[in-house]
């Protein structure tokens, strides 16, 4: 099993969709304004939070979460605000937890598996990003968890660059895909809550 290089995720983006979209290179401006980089990277890829769902864990109308039987009234929409250069943003609280998904859709092929990573640019100012692995077979947008470990609060922006996957190729074939054991998050396109 190998880490696999910049010319085999665009090969793959082009030739089998795995991201879509996708950024050909790494992008770090947007209309003239920088931004937190977001495409294709050396040995990854630089996902994008998508400004469609972001939802805060808040005690106002739940008083625990049960991964069994979770209550939807546990999350509660943030507001996306406006940068004076144009960014939108979230704002995390100090010792929070919340939920986004990300921009890109994936298809990821049956002998290879994502693992993804937060950013340095983000890691240095708090935010703790917690995501599952991309098993083999698994296809939709990556709901992304975010854990704000400073004391202040965190801008987190959308449609710029939030988390980085790396892709490891095996030399096999995995008797049973997620696709095959038809996986309870398969084909997701919204922000999706913890299912049993």
């Amino acid at each position: 099993m190998s880490v696999k290089s910049d010319r085999w995720i665009l090969k793959m983006c082009r030739e089998q969709g795995m991201i879509t979209p996708y950024e050909e290179g790494l992008v770090r401006e947007i209309n003239g304004h920088r931004i937190i980089s977001a495409g294709v990277s050396s040995y990854g890829y630089d996902l994008r939070l998508g400004s469609d769902g972001f939802r805060v864990f808040s005690p106002i109308a739940s008083s625990e979460i049960d991964p069994k039987n979770f209550d939807e009234n546990s999350l509660v929409e943030s507001p996306l605000k406006t940068a004076e250069d144009g960014a939108q943003y979230w704002l995390l609280p100090p010792h929070s937890y919340a939920l986004g998904i990300t921009v890109e859709t994936f298809n990821i092929p049956k002998n290879v598996i994502g693992l993804c990573m937060g950013k340095s640019t983000y890691a240095r100012s708090g935010l703790i990003v917690n995501t599952t692995p991309l098993e083999p077979g698994w296809r939709g947008r990556l709901v992304l968890e975010f854990s704000n470990s400073a004391d202040l609060p965190i801008r987190i922006y959308a449609n710029e660059g939030i988390a980085q996957v790396t892709f490891f190729e095996s030399d096999e074939y995995c008797d049973v895909s997620y696709a095959d054991r038809a996986g309870k998050y398969q084909d997701q396109t919204g922000l999706v809550t913890p299912r049993l």
